[in-house]
Order: C-alpha cells, then structure tokens, then sequence
C-alpha cells in the first residue's frame, strides 16, 4: 500500500500509439487542471514509449506542470505488464494523490492492474470528478479534499459518488468524451521529467508481430449535427430513414444501444452509457424512447428535437422540440421540406 499523500500531484497517464495522442486524455486534462488548482498541486502527466519526447510539449499546452517522459524500445507498444510495472514504480517514487486514466481499452486493462498491485482503489467509468469532504459517521472524522468518483450505477438508473479516504492513491478511469476538450495555451510553462524504466525483456510477456488499428467509421465527437435513431424505428431496413435524413442535414447517423444490439447500424455509431457521448449544436432523437443510459452520452446537446409516438417517452423531458408521431410519416416528411428548402436556396 502507497503512503497517503496528500500534498501530492493530480497525475493522468497520456495514453498515445505510434507517436499520436490519444484524445480521451486530453480532455481528462481539463478536469484533471481543475482537481489540482482546487487542490493547490500540481498536475503531472505520464508519457510512455519510445521517441514520444516531442508530445512533451503539447502535454504541457494543455495544461500539465510536469510531464514524466519514460522512453525505451520496450516500451514502443503498449503491453499491460511492462507498462505497470514502469508507472507503479513512478507512483511509489513521487507518491501522487491522484491517478486519472482514460476509460479507454488500454485504460481499462491497465488501471485495474496498477491499483491492484498498489492496493488502492479504483472507480471505473467516471462521468464527472469533484473535491470534497467526506464525514465518517461513526468517528465523526472528517476528511478533506478527497476526490468524489462519480459514475452511473445499477444499469445508469443512479448516480453513485465514491469515495477513497485510506488507501492511496486515489484513482479512477473517465469515460470518452465526458469532459470537453480544453484549448491549448502556448503561454503555459512545465518541466519535463525524464526517468527510467527498470524492464527487460522478461517483463513482456507476449511478442507482438503485428499490429492492426481499425480507425471509427465516423467521429460523433467532432459532428456538430447528429440523427439518432432507437429500437423504435423498427428495422435495420427503416433504419434508411436515419441515413437519409443525416444525409439531408450533413449529420453523422447515430443510434442507442437497443438499436445497436438489434444490428441496425454498428457499435462506432453508438451513443450513450457504453458508447459516445456527444455535445452537438443539434440532436435529433428519432424512435428514442430515452433511457438514462441513452440521456448520459446525448443530455449536453445544445438543441434536441424528439420524434416519438409515444408521448410520455422520457425523452421529451430533456427535447427542446417535441414531435409527437409516427417517425415512419415524420421522417419523410421533414426530408422533403429539407430538400425543397435546399432547392429554393
């Protein structure tokens, strides 16, 4: 178990492959500036690999006061093992308060594997990170600046906060696209740590002969229009209708898991709990009943239209616009008018 530390840095590890960012913890460093400023500490963030010294630069834009540079040819592909081993020993040197990692596929095998063997804590799949004070009832012990790890639980139904108030340090996984994406500032200052890592070859356990990466379909994250369409639409046949009126707009198509699992449209188009969460200038929800767990990845959208039959669909709570209707009549019709603006214009 770490030392509690609790004038320590807020760390989050800089996730990259073959020299390129990954942009989940870009945007966890938002948040994670925000934890350490209320905290009064500094951020630190890891970066791991081999000839990555020139991310160093781009980390410390975004907002890190120190960025811990391991590099090693071992290092060059991501591999569970090796890469714990490297930052647990970083976290016993410089004891942090705070570990934030992505809820990435590396984030997610990773994280589990440094709190295990750090016995700390771990919450997986955050939504939202604060600090505060926690009061334990029975000893009427406060304790202060502790990180609330806020997370959906029992199937998105709740909203658990959990707390971690003796084991050390702190950590949690954050969900993709949950925090927006801060803006570079040339003007800010950091220092590069370069330290070593005590590998060799036995602590890789695997060899890797070749590496395939399959990039999304589409970027719901960047699309500023968006048409998503539920089980409700019927068929993977009617789902056309959500591409057709996509195309019309120039949205990027969209569904909710239901749709997903029925094998309307495929996983990279998903939106909510389990897949994107996005921020559009414009949300259209067709067949969307509005499960919480649909609401958690789509609620931040500037403006939201609902086309529902169903006039007590939970999704109308959060609409701006409300169409109450048989999407198969609406649908059509709201692609005609579209097209016959276009026309005119």
């Amino acid at each position: 178990m770490i030392d509690v530390n609790r004038e320590g840095e807020v760390w989050v590890f800089a996730e990259q492959h073959g020299g390129t960012l990954e942009e989940t913890p870009i945007e966890l460093m938002s948040k994670a500036r925000h934890l350490a400023e209320t905290l009064g500490a500094k951020l630190g963030v890891l970066l791991l690999g081999d000839g990555v010294k020139d991310l160093c630069q781009r980390l410390i834009q975004y907002g890190a006061d120190k960025v811990y540079l391991v590099e090693n040819p071992l290092l060059e592909t991501f591999q569970t093992n090796s890469y714990a081993k490297v930052i647990l020993d970083l976290i016993h040197k410089h004891k942090p308060q705070i570990v934030l990692y992505g809820a990435t596929v590396c984030g997610r095998d990773l994280a589990p594997r440094i709190a295990s063997a750090a016995k700390a804590g771990l919450t997986a799949d955050c939504t939202d990170l604060q600090i505060g004070d926690h009061e334990i009832a029975k000893t009427k012990k406060v304790h202060e600046n502790l990180l609330f790890q806020i997370r959906p639980a029992f199937g998105g139904n709740i909203i658990a906060t959990i707390i971690n108030y003796d084991r050390w340090p702190q950590m949690a996984t954050v969900r993709e696209g949950v925090m927006p994406m801060p803006e570079p500032n040339v003007n800010h200052h950091g220092v590069i740590v370069t330290e070593t890592a005590a590998i060799g070859q036995d602590d890789l356990p695997l060899e890797i002969l070749e590496e395939h990466r399959r990039a999304k379909k589409v970027d719901l994250k960047a699309a500023r229009l968006i048409v998503a369409g539920g089980a409700g639409v019927g068929s993977k046949e009617n789902f056309k209708l959500i591409w057709d009126l996509a195309n019309c707009l120039g949205a990027a198509p969209a569904a909710t898991r239901p749709a997903v699992d029925l094998g309307f449209i495929d996983h990279d188009h998903q939106v909510g709990q389990t897949g994107t969460t996005v921020r559009p200038s414009l949300y259209i929800a067709v067949g969307i009943s509005g499960a919480i767990q649909h609401q958690a990845g789509m609620a931040q959208s500037q403006k939201i239209v609902a086309i529902n039959n169903d006039p007590d669909a939970p999704i109308f709570s959060i609409a701006h616009y409300k169409i109450v209707g048989d999407l198969n009549e609406v649908v059509p019709r709201m692609i005609k008018a579209i097209k016959e603006k276009s026309i005119k214009d």
